[in-house]
């Protein structure tokens, strides 16, 4: 038993030995770390397209790494990250930008979040000034009521 014991071992510690035999070292992130500093900087800036509450730098969806690989390939051919961002946009439109600029086609993205708090607002306050004024009915009502109990009990 002893020997099969030992037999046991030895099989598992080659069986975990062995695949670290051929073990390499990691390859770096990017062979320009500059450079993938400038893709990662681009790509916090824009948005994906299928995840679109994430960044491409965030999201790991297929045309999101499509996208991260394209701003690399441009930026290595030497475009600016503002080229690089205008050629998002003139492709995926403004929404593509993490942060749109407020012009006409988005002011509604930027004033609309305060209209709409503004009208429930509104709305909230409406609805309480119909519930005191239905709460002052009912007390007046009672009022009444118990006026008129008071004026039946004195007479009878």
């Amino acid at each position: 038993m002893n020997d099969w014991l030992r037999t046991l071992c030895l099989l598992v510690w080659l069986a975990m030995a062995g695949p670290m035999a051929w073990a390499a070292d990691a390859k770096p992130l990017a062979e320009d770390p500059v450079l993938e500093a400038r893709v990662n900087g681009l790509a916090e800036e824009l948005r994906c397209l299928v995840c679109q509450n994430q960044t491409i730098a965030d999201s790991h969806a297929g045309l999101a790494v499509d996208l991260k690989n394209q701003i690399r390939e441009q930026l290595k051919a030497g475009r600016t990250e503002q080229q690089v961002r205008d050629f998002m946009v003139e492709r995926f439109g403004d929404f593509v930008l993490y942060s749109p600029p407020v012009k006409a086609s988005t002011v509604l993205l930027w004033v609309g979040p305060f209209v709409l708090l503004l009208v429930a607002g509104w709305a909230l306050r409406q609805a309480m000034r119909r519930q005191r004024a239905a709460v002052a009915a009912v007390s007046d009502d009672v009022d009444q009521r118990a006026r008129a109990a008071a004026l039946l009990d004195n007479k009878g």
